[in-house]
């Protein structure tokens, strides 16, 4: 079952750290730190800042994507005195470490990306303008569905009982 089209696509740029690391197998760390407000005019994986131990990238552009049906996620990002965006990068075997794979308001989704292994996902500051947006779709199309508690049959006291074959009982 295929999920249906997003009703609102808000573009982002995203902004990955490079960390010297101090590990014998591991020359570097990456990590999400930023998402910018719209695309920025500037090709994938140009530098924006450099220090002796640390490099940040522009990894490129995506959508967040906006879904009525998970408005109750984003509602409780909102919540929080700081909203975050999950960042998803995915490894690649071209010129790039990383490539980004999505952005998303929803906490479970951001959750959803990291049952991999494979995936690098940290979550990030949400830009104001991107919390208005979302705080906009929230209150256009959230839906307060009533919680109702499924009732459990009654348990059978006998259910539980040993088992007599019909010809053990002669």
């Amino acid at each position: 079952m295929s999920r249906p089209e997003p009703l609102v696509r808000i573009p982002v740029g995203v902004v990955v750290e490079r960390r010297k690391a101090s590990n014998p197998w591991v020359d570097f760390v990456w990590c999400p730190v930023a998402v910018l407000p719209g695309v920025p005019d500037m090709a994938p994986w140009t530098v924006l800042a450099a220090e002796t131990d640390k490099t940040n990238f522009y990894a490129g552009a995506t959508d967040i994507e906006l879904y009525r049906s998970d408005t109750s996620g984003y509602r409780d990002n909102l919540a929080t005195s700081t909203g975050q965006l999950w960042v998803a990068l995915r490894p690649t075997d071209r010129g790039q470490p990383y490539e980004v794979m999505a952005v998303t308001a929803d906490p479970g989704g951001g959750e959803a990306f990291s049952d991999s292994a494979t995936y690098l996902v940290e979550a990030v500051p949400m830009p104001e303008p991107v919390r208005r947006t979302l705080d906009d779709f929230v209150a256009a199309h959230h839906v307060e569905r009533e919680f109702s508690k499924r009732k459990r049959d009654r348990a059978d006291p006998e259910a539980m009982a040993r088992y007599v074959s019909p010809k053990d009982r002669r």
